[in-house]
């Protein structure tokens, strides 16, 4: 998909939503087990990019604001991780299973990380997760290393193609090859629209007020740093048209630090 420069395409206003979410361990095998890390240095500097694709406009191309560099997923990555576990559903010309459904489920709507930890197993982790990102038209994401699946590199406007594998109208699909079915697109927009409340921060501060969305967000305390990557995607409404917008950040000194970070430059982008 081109990406071209930021432009201003409106401001909202709209109040911040304060996030009280406990830390949630990037598929660290043990995270118990993990040193504390260390308090964040004040050298470091927040840095964070936006992408938004207008769905009823006339244009197909996305405003980049900053620069689309490489961040940590965190756990955004458990929409792409669903996506590649419904892919190999469709291949195999069958719904998800009960077992599957028991763990995608929790995994988008309340970020268990367990449930992470099987699906991305089950998807054969980075190898499955690149194999379906090329069917889906990524181009600059890689898969974390072994069982990290939260340190997965992607930018924003990969994150706005994956979005608009999801939220979009499809392509071509058939067994083995293309994208994702209409049934597909519709379990992963629902389970998106139904986050916990908790969770609902971050791209919905652009909304229109009383607009429901459909988001994932994933927020990650680095232990080399102390500092915290905070990212949100996903699709809001504005005064009648469906936006689809990524936010990534990294660099933050505390995980409210960063969710105040996306609002603000999720609000400036849209």
């Amino acid at each position: 998909m081109p990406i071209r420069p930021f432009r201003t395409a409106r401001t909202t206003a709209g109040a911040l939503v304060t996030a009280a979410v406990a830390l949630s361990a990037a598929a660290l095998p043990h995270p118990a087990a993990a040193a504390a890390p260390p308090a964040p240095s004040g050298k470091a500097r927040a840095h964070a990019t936006a992408a938004v694709l207008d769905l009823d406009g006339t244009g197909r191309t996305a405003v980049l604001r900053g620069a689309d560099r490489a961040y940590d997923t965190a756990s955004i990555v458990k929409v792409d991780i669903l996506a590649a576990l419904l892919l190999r559903a469709q291949d195999a010309g069958r719904p998800l299973s009960e077992a599957e459904r028991d763990l995608a489920e929790p995994m988008i709507r309340r970020s268990d990380n367990a449930a992470a930890n099987a699906l991305w197993r089950r998807i054969g982790r980075a190898p499955g997760l690149a194999a379906a990102n090329e069917r889906l038209g990524l181009t600059s994401t890689t898969g974390g290393p072994g069982g990290k699946w939260g340190l997965t590199r992607t930018t924003a406007s990969d994150q706005i193609r994956l979005l608009r594998a999801v939220f979009d109208s499809g392509g071509t699909v058939r067994r083995g090859s293309g994208g994702l079915d209409a049934g597909s697109r519709a379990y992963i927009r629902t389970l998106m629209s139904r986050v916990e409340s908790g969770q609902s921060w971050g791209v919905s501060a652009a909304g229109s007020p009383g607009a429901r969305p459909a988001l994932k967000n994933g927020w990650l305390q680095r232990s080399t740093t102390g500092r915290w990557d905070v990212n949100s995607v996903g699709e809001i409404a504005v005064r009648g048209h469906r936006y689809l917008v990524a936010v990534l950040s990294d660099g933050n000194a505390s995980m409210g630090d960063g969710v105040s970070l996306v609002e603000r430059t999720a609000r400036a982008a849209v």
